[in-house]
């Protein structure tokens, strides 16, 4: 309990667990909607109808409030995106494997932000970002998804790690960038099928970096209702066909 049990006439303190959680609830609501630098502890303890001893016995500082937030966003986010790594056991390189893969990570963007709302926005645009430890706290869930991205693109693959260590922040980045214009311009399509476009474009470019090309069998269209392994690929490189070379028409 926060404090000794109510007596007689008063109301039951409500336990310490839950207290907590209440307080996460609305200073995570405060802190999308105001940012950082204009929510005060006072707002909080306001909000949350407790005292600010009470609230200071959970997180010593504002800073470490937020932070706390940030992380449970970055946990959600992570845990999406480690199901979806999940599907491919290390091994044989397979880059179909790798496709799917990378499509199951962008939905896993997609589903979090459809989730989490304006509050991702805590992850991806966070407005804490002056200290150099502060900021890599913050943007420790991005950092770690593209560690995944990096392993899947040169494990299961096959690309270069070096090629990997580049393209995997430039996937990470499309996803993020994708899943929040969807909750912020809405055109009404599915979860599945914006995760398939996009990751039919990241695909896209990828597979040129694959050892013998993309898919030869994958489908060259298969529209905005494909299912994950149906995301399309480039075809077969040709040896005239370096990553800057483009066919004439």
């Amino acid at each position: 309990m926060d404090e000794p049990p109510a007596g007689r006439g008063r109301p039951a303190r409500m336990p310490r667990a839950l207290r907590r959680a209440q307080v996460l609830a609305i200073a995570q609501e405060l802190f999308t909607s105001e940012g950082f630098h204009h929510v005060s502890m006072d707002d909080i303890a306001d909000r949350a109808e407790v005292s600010k001893p009470v609230l200071y016995r959970h997180f010593p500082s504002k800073l470490d409030l937020y932070l706390t937030v940030v992380d449970a966003r970055g946990d959600e986010l992570l845990s999406a995106v480690d199901a979806a790594v999940a599907m491919h056991p290390p091994g044989e390189v397979r880059p179909h494997d790798a496709r799917a893969i990378l499509t199951g990570v962008v939905r896993a963007y997609v589903d979090f932000v459809d989730g989490a709302g304006e509050s991702s926005a805590l992850l991806f645009e966070s407005d804490v970002r002056h200290d150099l430890e502060v900021r890599a706290r913050v943007e420790r869930a991005t950092e770690a998804v593209t560690r995944r991205l990096q392993s899947v693109l040169a494990e299961v693959a096959g690309v270069p790690p070096e090629t990997a260590a580049l393209l995997a922040p430039s996937v990470a980045a499309m996803a993020q960038a994708a899943a929040t214009r969807r909750l912020r311009a809405p055109d009404g399509s599915a979860a599945r099928d914006t995760a398939t476009l996009v990751a039919r474009l990241a695909w896209g470019g990828v597979a040129g970096f694959v050892p013998g090309g993309a898919d030869p069998g994958a489908d060259p269209d298969p529209g905005p209702g494909a299912e994950p392994d149906d995301v399309s690929t480039q075809g077969e490189r040709g040896p005239l066909d370096g990553p800057g070379d483009v066919r004439p028409a």
